[in-house]
């Protein structure tokens, strides 16, 4: 069974990866366009604000991004510092546990995030796309071993 699970493992982070970023997205996409019931069940987010409608612009272009596995390393560690931010600064202040505070989507998509940057996208990605056709090593898989040369 260990083996099945193993070999289905880039798959499954593949779709983890699609899903979470989907749902950024989601927040970022009501935060700026007032679409999918807007922020906090309405409008939108005024343009140029801080940090709001900076991390609705992170939510929406990362969440894309991760999504679609395309820099995906990248934009899972802006997306997840945002997070982090988001956490410490708005959620944290009002009290310790994230049950209590409201943070627990913001915990919850840094974690997420910073996985993904360990991880890689998995199997199913648009940087899959350009690391094979540039001849490189796939992300997150190791490199291939040179053939030694055996003296006698």
């Amino acid at each position: 069974m260990s083996t099945r699970l193993n070999r289905a493992q880039p798959y499954a982070l593949g779709l983890f990866r699609a899903v979470v970023g989907f749902l950024f997205a989601c927040h970022g996409a009501a935060s700026l366009f007032g679409v999918l019931g807007g922020p906090m069940g309405g409008g939108t987010v005024p343009t140029g604000t801080w940090p709001g409608w900076y991390a609705a612009v992170i939510q929406l272009v990362g969440g894309t991004l991760v999504a679609l596995g395309l820099g995906t390393r990248i934009a899972a560690l802006i997306s997840s510092g945002s997070m982090a931010y988001a956490y410490f600064k708005v959620h944290q202040p009002e009290s310790l546990f994230p049950l209590q505070n409201g943070g627990e989507a913001s915990a919850v998509f840094c974690w997420a995030f910073l996985l993904l940057v360990f991880t890689g996208p998995g199997a199913v990605a648009v940087d899959r796309l350009f690391s094979s056709r540039g001849g490189s090593a796939r992300e997150g898989a190791p490199a291939p071993e040179k053939a030694r040369a055996v003296t006698v």
